[in-house]
């Protein structure tokens, strides 16, 4: 049992935290922690690109394409909305590590279980068990990640560990292919399900070394172990590091009761927690949708289903091109504008692809381009809105408060999207395809000039200047 003491404090962790110049400390933050997104793109694609072969007599389920592609993947996304929610209370209640390294193995689990399925409804269980552990890794991870990277680099690193769910989606795509047309209906499904386990338990070995956030310690009663631990972090890193200047004062608690938290960001950041909520649902409406449901449109409309994994890696190359080419850009030009631009030009990309897939003026190849296009720009806008709201709140609040938004923005768009975008494409009339594009990009569009006016200047600035912490009497952020 660790000391826990209770008093006030004043420490520079965090300003000692934000001096540290990039190494291969960080690296192994990244590989350990980012790598979650790669695990979520592979789940989720893995099961859209495997819809019409699950479907076939044979598979070992009986069950339907649009089953697969509808009630599991709402009741994969509905498991990450109660997982974020649950873990998300336990990430601020008892540390970032223990829960970062518990949602895996639920995870990890899950997806064992899901390969082994023989009907239906354990199907439908295990992929809402697999939903549950990713929701809390999201609340979990993105905590951590902000209050161990340095706040110059912030912006661009997390908006790109979150791009490289795309790297998963993109992997996943691929191995769908050689899994459907070289191995037995009832074996590759299953086989693409073990493959996630392998690559969980690689990520669950350097996850071992990444540390307990120091800002979580010092504000919980553990300040000796911070002090320490930074010393740690310091003596890896090496090199002449500038002496911090800034400090805060904090009023140490064991925890923060889930009322104050509640009040922190209803009563005392409103407009924060209005942004918030556009964002995550514009992204999740649009993201769920598709990703679910684009082998589905391949299939209904082109007749391609055992070969959908080529298109769909194009659209994930893409979609991890533009977080990786625009990150960069949301620390020098600034978050408001390009969270707006990426959120409203996607919208206006996606209008036109609407257009022309209704006049049936797209192949499968030209409609895999356009939506490229529209997701290049509109994965850096996605990934932004988990940047957001994991800044721009107290850090005592982080964790719940990103669980509260992915939970909300993702239930209200990320289950109703796979649910409406299904039943529209199973039409096979290209209206209502196209009518579920435009409700995607109208809503993304309105999230933008949400952000134009509400968005928050958090550029450069460290997570205790942004948002002070609950438990503070006292922030410096003398330059």
């Amino acid at each position: 049992m660790r000391d826990v003491d209770t008093g006030t404090i004043t420490t520079k962790v965090p300003a000692r935290l934000d001096r540290l110049p990039w190494s291969r400390w960080h690296w192994m933050i990244v590989i350990g922690l980012g790598t979650v997104w790669i695990l979520d793109g592979l789940e989720v694609t893995i099961v859209g690109n495997l819809s019409a072969q699950l479907a076939k007599p044979g598979s070992g389920i009986d069950i339907t394409q649009g089953q697969v592609a509808g009630t599991a993947a709402a009741l994969y996304v509905a498991g990450a909305c109660l997982g974020a929610l649950f873990f998300g209370w336990l990430t601020d209640k008892y540390g970032r590590k223990k829960l970062f390294i518990i949602t895996l193995v639920v995870y990890l689990v899950a997806t064992a279980m899901t390969a082994f399925s023989f009907n239906a409804w354990w199907f439908f269980l295990f992929r809402f068990m697999t939903g549950f552990g990713i929701g809390g890794e999201y609340a979990a991870i993105n905590s951590a990640i902000d209050e161990l990277i340095p706040s110059r680099h912030r912006g661009r690193i997390d908006i790109i560990i979150n791009g490289s769910y795309w790297l998963g989606a993109a992997g996943g795509a691929l191995l769908t292919v050689p899994l459907l047309n070289d191995l037995p209906v009832n074996i590759g499904w299953r086989v693409a399900f073990g493959l996630g386990v392998v690559l969980g338990l690689a990520i669950l070995l350097v996850r071992r070394h990444v540390p307990e956030s120091p800002r979580w310690l010092f504000i919980h009663g553990r300040g000796k172990e911070a002090e320490q631990l930074v010393g740690e972090i310091e003596e890896q890193v090496g090199g002449d590091l500038p002496e911090p200047k800034s400090s805060v004062t904090i009023h140490q608690r064991r925890s923060i009761g889930f009322g104050r938290i509640a009040h922190t960001m209803v009563a005392l950041y409103p407009k924060r927690t209005i942004l918030g909520l556009s964002l995550f649902i514009g992204q999740a409406f649009l993201y769920n949708a598709i990703t679910f449901g684009y082998a589905q449109i391949l299939s209904t409309f082109y007749k391609i289903d055992t070969h959908t994994g080529y298109y769909f890696a194009v659209i994930a190359v893409g979609n991890f091109l533009g977080p990786l080419l625009l990150g960069k850009l949301f620390d020098t030009v600034g978050r408001v504008p390009m969270i707006s631009a990426t959120y409203i030009g996607s919208g206006l990309l996606l209008l036109g692809t609407a257009w022309l897939f209704s006049q049936g003026m797209l192949t499968a190849v030209t409609l895999t381009a356009c939506w490229c296009a529209v997701l290049f720009v509109a994965s850096a806008g996605a990934s932004s809105a988990y940047l957001t709201v994991s800044e721009i709140f107290p850090m005592e609040t982080r964790a719940m408060a990103i669980a509260f938004f992915f939970a909300i923005g993702t239930a209200a768009g990320g289950i109703a999207g796979p649910l409406v975008f299904a039943g529209l494409v199973s039409t096979g009339v290209p209206g209502d395809t196209a009518l579920a594009f435009s409700i995607g990009a109208v809503i993304m569009i309105a999230a933008g000039i949400v952000e134009l006016f509400l968005g928050v200047k958090a550029e450069q600035k460290g997570l205790e200047e942004i948002a002070a912490p609950l438990t503070a009497a006292s922030v410096d952020t003398a330059a």
